[in-house]
């Protein structure tokens, strides 16, 4: 059962450390929600230690400058850590123990973003047909259709083609509201027959990443703070962490009997429900 909460200073003494979700928390897709910098910063001035966690498939150093862009305080926070952080840190890994020449990658990012590839030995491809895995980093679900990627994709799925999904979120926010996410494309993939390894969360390696950053510490003192049942509180579950759910985000709208139907669906029910990222 969650508590209901009406701020974050209720339970601010009970943790030492936070994971707080960028998108639907901190900010919609067009500006930051109102007094979410200001409490950010009340919240760090307590001591606390903070990671943003995010489904984002752009590297730590872009989002924590768009951040900033957006009026959010610099170093009101520890580390930005994103899926796609991840997912770089071990392609960076994976390909400094590969030999013979640079795998062909199809990257599928958007507003042109090269980053997720830039630093490794992989050569870019357009086509799915001479890719040797595809990298799914973003969508652009706003502006093309699901169809777009199929026929983008199926070509690769085809041949068997490996993808790494560093966006799971099947649901984004944008400035023309929701649209389907990268996560989707990732399904998409797989119902064409292809496989696909999901980085972010509600899966295990950005968790790892996020606590081994904190210094390992007791998972009860450790609170992550989504939007998203489906990816911030399973995720938060599975890694035997406390977790609050802001009704702001893709559940803004959301019935309370709704909200408990995915409680059930996703096996994880929040600690608390705290209505906005406020203190």
């Amino acid at each position: 059962m969650s508590t209901v909460i009406s701020g974050l200073g209720d339970i601010a003494d009970r943790y030492d450390a936070f994971l707080i979700d960028q998108f639907g928390v901190l900010r919609d897709g067009r500006r930051p929600y109102p007094g979410a910098a200001e409490t950010l910063v009340r919240l760090k001035n307590q001591g606390k230690r903070i990671i943003i966690l995010s489904n984002s498939g752009k590297r730590s150093a872009e989002n924590d400058r768009r951040l900033v862009d957006l009026g959010f305080v610099a170093g009101s926070w520890d580390w930005f850590l994103t899926s796609g952080e991840v997912a770089w840190q071990i392609l960076k890994k994976e390909g400094g123990q590969a030999s013979g020449p640079p795998k062909k990658c199809l990257l599928v990012s958007r507003d042109g973003d090269l980053s997720p590839l830039t630093g490794l030995d992989l050569e870019r491809t357009e086509d799915g047909a001479d890719a040797d895995f595809v990298l799914l980093a973003a969508s652009e679900g706003d502006v093309l259709p699901l169809s777009h990627y199929e026929a983008l994709l199926a070509p690769a799925a085809r041949r068997g083609v490996p993808c790494l999904c560093t966006n799971p979120d099947k649901v984004m926010l944008t400035k023309s509201g929701m649209a389907f996410g990268a996560g989707r494309i990732a399904e998409l993939y797989e119902e064409l027959g292809g496989t696909v390894r999901w980085i972010g969360k509600p899966f295990a390696d950005i968790y790892d990443f996020a606590l081994d950053f904190l210094g390992h510490p007791d998972p009860s003192r450790v609170c992550a703070i989504g939007d998203s049942i489906e990816h911030d509180i399973a995720g938060a579950a599975s890694a035997g962490l406390e977790s609050a759910l802001v009704t702001t985000g893709i559940l803004e709208h959301a019935s309370d009997k709704e909200r408990q139907k995915l409680f059930a669906e996703h096996g994880a029910t929040p600690d608390f429900i705290l209505p906005k990222f406020l203190w």
